[in-house]
Order: C-alpha cells, then sequence, then structure tokens
C-alpha cells in the first residue's frame, strides 16, 4: 500500500477589502482568469498582516494602517492557477473610506463588485467559497 501523496500548499496572506457602499474589490492577475482578493505570499521573515498590507499596496496602490485590518481567521481552499494545491490564507478585512484603488505590480484587472455580482464574475474558489461572503454578513 502507497502512502497518500503530500497536500501541496500556497500559504497566502489576503485581504477582503470593503467600500462604503457594500462592495467588494477583487482583482485578477497576470495571466489567469480569475478573481480573487488582493493578497500574496508572504517573503521570508514576514508575517501574515505584513504581508497583506505590502501586498495591498504593491497591487492597489492602497496604502493603509496595520491597525486598521481586521483579522478573520485562516482559510483553505483549491487553488485557482495550480491544479492539484491547497491555498491556506490568513483573511484580514479592510474598509475603505471609498473605492480608490489602482491595478498595479502583476494585476491586469480590479473590480469592485456587490453581492448581486459575484454569480457573473469568474472567482477563484477561495474567494466565492471563503471570503467574499464575510463582506456581506
Amino acid at each position: 500500500m502507497s502512502a497518500a501523496p503530500a497536500e501541496r500548499v500556497i500559504r497566502v496572506s489576503a485581504v477582503v477589502v470593503t467600500d462604503p457602499s457594500g462592495r467588494a474589490l477583487v482583482v485578477r492577475k497576470h495571466g489567469t482568469a480569475v478573481f480573487q482578493q488582493p493578497g500574496g505570499k508572504p517573503d521570508p521573515g514576514e508575517g501574515a498582516l505584513e504581508a497583506a498590507v505590502r501586498e495591498l499596496l504593491e497591487e492597489t496602490g492602497i496604502v493603509a494602517d496595520p491597525a486598521s485590518f481586521t483579522p478573520l481567521g485562516m482559510f483553505r481552499d483549491a487553488a485557482a492557477d495550480e491544479p492539484g494545491h491547497t491555498v491556506v490564507a490568513d483573511a484580514f478585512a479592510l474598509t475603505l473610506p471609498g473605492p480608490e484603488a489602482l491595478a498595479g505590480a502583476e494585476i491586469d484587472e480590479l473590480r469592485w463588485i456587490g453581492e448581486g455580482d459575484v454569480d457573473a464574475t469568474p472567482l477563484a474558489p477561495l474567494s466565492r467559497n471563503q471570503l467574499l461572503p464575510l463582506a456581506w454578513r
């Protein structure tokens, strides 16, 4: 009997960004077809919150005080762009005073979506199943 293959895990930090009208920010990275929350892999020695703050700035130009992020917990789902991998995200919430974001770094497109836009938006499993429902609870 052979051992089961080890789970291939991708660790990231993700930010559920909302604006006062209740829309959530999603981004689509270069070379991908689905949208997800801003975020990414922590650099060596970087904590989850530090990575969230840095990735949000790099991907959207949003400068936010780390104290304004609310921890949401750790979530896992199938990775959108790496077949056979699981993404495990330390997630944080951030509410902005207005929808000020610009596509930067590796971002091709960003969108502000409402709860009614989810079905028509191609979304990563982690975003669709775990993170976006938190934006509208």
